[in-house]
C-alpha cells in the first residue's frame, strides 16, 4: 500500500481504545504505520540495491519488533522534549512499544494482499508472498480513511471511537468483496482463454492456493517438443473498480495477458468450447536460451528474476555479435493503475544484461 493510506490507518488506529494508551500514541502509531519503508534508504545504492532489499527484513519479524522498539523510543522521549505542558499522562513504555509492533504489523498485513506483495518472512526465508486482492492504491480504501479522518470542530473521544469502528467495518468489506471477487476472477479462467487454455506443465499444480509465492523452488519440466503448457495464472487487481481483473497466464514459452469484467454477462453466458471475437489477448514471448541462462546468474540477474514475479525473456543479437537479454516483469506491463503506471515507467520492472562474443558480462542495468 502507498504511505497515505498507511499513514491514515495509523491514525484510525489511534481513534480506537488503543489511543488512551496515553500521550505518545497517536504519534507512535503514525510513525509506526509507516516504519517498515524505511527500506527506501536503500535506493542510495542503486534501483537493484532497492530491488533487494525492498519489503525485505524491514517487513519481517525481526523489523517488527526492532522497528516497534525504535519507535516507541522516538515517541516518549519526542513527546517528552516538545510537548512538556500537557496534563495528559505519557504513556508507559512497555503499552507503547505493544501498539507499535501493532502498528508495524499492520503496515505488513496490508502490504500482503496486493500484487505487489512482501517478504514477511524474511531474512529467514526470502521468499515473496501476495494475495492479489489490492491494487498498490485502492482509492475506496482511501475514501474510506479520510472520510474517517476528518472532521469539525473538537469531536468526543467516543465519537471519535464510533468513527473508527464504522471505518474499520467497512474496510473489512472492502476486503471482503476484494477477496471473493478474486477468486471468481480465477473460476473464470477456463471461459476467459477458451480452448487455447493449455494443460497444466504440472497435473497437480493447480491456482487454488490462498497465498501465492514466488521465486518457485523448482522449475516445471518443459513441456513435450512442439508443445507448450501452463505454469502459472494469475488474477492481478485493478483501480477503477473491484470486478475488473487482469488475467495473467505463464505458459511454459510466452504469457498471455486478458482483461475481465466480472459484471459483463458475456463470460457467464458464453460457451467454454467458443472463441468469440471480444476476447481480446496480449502475448509476450518468454524465451531462454542458454544466454539468457547464463545472464540469469549475473548477480542484476539474481536480483531481478528473485524479485520479479513473471519476468518475461527476451534476447536479441546486435550486429557485433553483442546479445542483450532483457526481462520485464508482467505484473507491471500495460499498467492501469495511476500507482502501478508510475511504477511501470520507473526504472525498476525491466533488467538488461549484454553479453559480447566471448560470453563476458559488458554490461548489467535496470531500464530500457
Amino acid at each position: 500500500m502507498d504511505n497515505l493510506t498507511h499513514s491514515l490507518f495509523g491514525l484510525t488506529l489511534a481513534r480506537t481504545p488503543l489511543g488512551r494508551t496515553g500521550r505518545g500514541a497517536t504519534v507512535a502509531l503514525l510513525l509506526a504505520s509507516n516504519a517498515p519503508d524505511i527500506d527506501i534508504v536503500a535506493t542510495a545504492g542503486g534501483a537493484a540495491k532497492y530491488l533487494e532489499w525492498h519489503r525485505g527484513p524491514t517487513h519481517g519479524p525481526l523489523g517488527i519488533v526492532g522497528l516497534a522498539l525504535v519507535t516507541a523510543v522516538i515517541a516518549t522521549f519526542g513527546r517528552r522534549l516538545w510537548d512538556r505542558r500537557s496534563t495528559e499522562p505519557t504513556a508507559a513504555f512497555l503499552p507503547l512499544w505493544g501498539i507499535c509492533c501493532l502498528g508495524v504489523l499492520c503496515h505488513v498485513l496490508m502490504d500482503l494482499p496486493t500484487s505487489y506483495g512482501t517478504r514477511p518472512l524474511s531474512p529467514f526465508i526470502w521468499s515473496w508472498f501476495a494475495e492479489d486482492w489490492m491494487p498498490i492504491v485502492d482509492i475506496y480504501l482511501l475514501m474510506m480513511l479520510l472520510a474517517g479522518s476528518l472532521g469539525f470542530g473538537r469531536p468526543s473521544p467516543a465519537v471519535r471511537r464510533n468513527k473508527a469502528a464504522v471505518v474499520l467495518t467497512l474496510m473489512a468489506a472492502n476486503y471482503g468483496l476484494r477477496a471473493y471477487a478474486h477468486r471468481q476472477a480465477l473460476e473464470l479462467v477456463p471461459k476467459v482463454f477458451g480452448p487455447t487454455l493449455a494443460a497444466w506443465c504440472d497435473p497437480n499444480d493447480s491456482r487454488n492456493r490462498p497465498i501465492d509465492s514466488w521465486p518457485r523452488p523448482t522449475v516445471p519440466s518443459p513441456p513435450p517438443e512442439g508443445r507448450r503448457c501452463l505454469v502459472d495464472v494469475a488474477a492481478l487487481p485493478t483501480f477503477g473498480s473491484p470486478f475488473q481483473w487482469r488475467i495473467v497466464a505463464h505458459y511454459s514459452n510466452a504469457y498471455e495477458i486478458r482483461d475481465i469484467d466480472l459484471l459483463d454477462g458475456r463470460f457467464r453466458d458464453s460457451d467454454v468450447e467458443d472463441e468469440a471475437p471480444w476476447r481480446v489477448t496480449l502475448r509476450y514471448p518468454n524465451v531462454w536460451t542458454p544466454t539468457v541462462m547464463q545472464a540469469a546468474q549475473t548477480h542484476l540477474g539474481q536480483v531481478f528474476l528473485g524479485f520479479s514475479r513473471f519476468p518475461a525473456a527476451r534476447s536479441a543479437v546486435d550486429a557485433q555479435g553483442t546479445t542483450a537479454v532483457r526481462w520485464t516483469d508482467m505484473r507491471f506491463t500495460g499498467a492501469v493503475v495511476p500507482g502501478e503506471r508510475a511504477l511501470a515507467q520507473s526504472r525498476l520492472f525491466t533488467a538488461v544484461v549484454r553479453i559480447d562474443t566471448s560470453g563476458r558480462v559488458i554490461y548489467e542495468g535496470l531500464g530500457r
